[in-house]
């Protein structure tokens, strides 16, 4: 068995280190951003992460987490939407996941922290008591799905709280639900983002507030296109030609 990585006081170089070789789609500066966020989670408070697959942002989350945050890791380990054109068919990989998620958080040493909620997430809403104070979304990218996540999930959010949400602006699904949910909404206001990581807080957001919120959600669009546009030159096999639009990665965009 390969030993736990000791946890150390070394900020986040600590988890760059835990999630070097962790299978996943989350760049090492979201990684980041979700780490900042889940250090300003008081004890007490609790942490929902929607989708882990096999522990990446898992393991950013528990390492920053203070101690007597409760943190909730949502994944049904079915072996559906693991990721690009993963959406159903990998049945077979389901216990793999699941057992390599348990072996990736205990390599990090934080299998301890972590309470694994092996459901899909409109079934796991009765698994978490009270609010929510961070709410990661990496679950399900079609359509229905994730707009369930970020209204039924997002509601439970705490005044003050924070919603990310990954993929946004690069899956055609999750922006959808954003643009549908968010970006007309008065329930919260958007942050910024990390490449795909969108980070909003639940506030009220109301009057000329409101018309700012959703003119800088939807100037994200562009950059929407931008990724569909790359995505669809891998479909078709013309990945050289992402290169025009200034796309060097070997990956789809995220």
């Amino acid at each position: 068995m390969t030993p736990p990585v000791a946890v150390s006081d070394d900020g986040f170089g600590a988890v760059t280190a835990a999630i070097a070789g962790v299978d996943g789609w989350m760049t090492e500066a979201q990684a980041q951003r979700l780490w900042e966020r889940a250090a300003e989670v008081p004890p007490g408070g609790t942490i929902v992460e929607i989708g882990s697959f096999r522990g990446r942002s898992t393991i950013a989350l528990a390492m920053a987490a203070a101690g007597g945050v409760a943190i909730i890791a949502v994944d049904p380990h079915a072996g559906s939407d693991r990721g690009p054109a993963e959406i159903r068919g990998f049945e077979e990989l389901a216990e793999v996941d699941h057992d390599v998620f348990h072996a990736n958080l205990h390599r990090a040493g934080v299998g301890d922290r972590v309470r694994h909620v092996r459901a899909f997430s409109d079934r796991a809403l009765a698994a978490v008591e009270g609010e929510v104070d961070l709410l990661f979304v990496d679950g399900a990218h079609r359509y229905g799905p994730a707009l369930s996540d970020i209204r039924v999930w997002g509601g439970r959010v705490r005044s003050g709280g924070t919603m990310l949400i990954h993929d946004s602006f690069s899956s055609v699904g999750v922006t959808l639900a954003l643009v549908r949910e968010l970006a007309f909404g008065g329930r919260f206001h958007y942050m910024a983002r990390t490449g795909s990581l969108a980070e909003y807080r639940r506030e009220p957001v109301a009057g000329h507030r409101r018309v700012g919120n959703a003119l800088r959600q939807l100037a994200q669009l562009p950059w929407f296109a931008r990724n569909v546009a790359i995505k669809l030159l891998f479909v078709t096999r013309l990945r050289p030609l992402a290169r025009v639009l200034g796309h060097r990665s070997d990956t789809v965009p995220y």
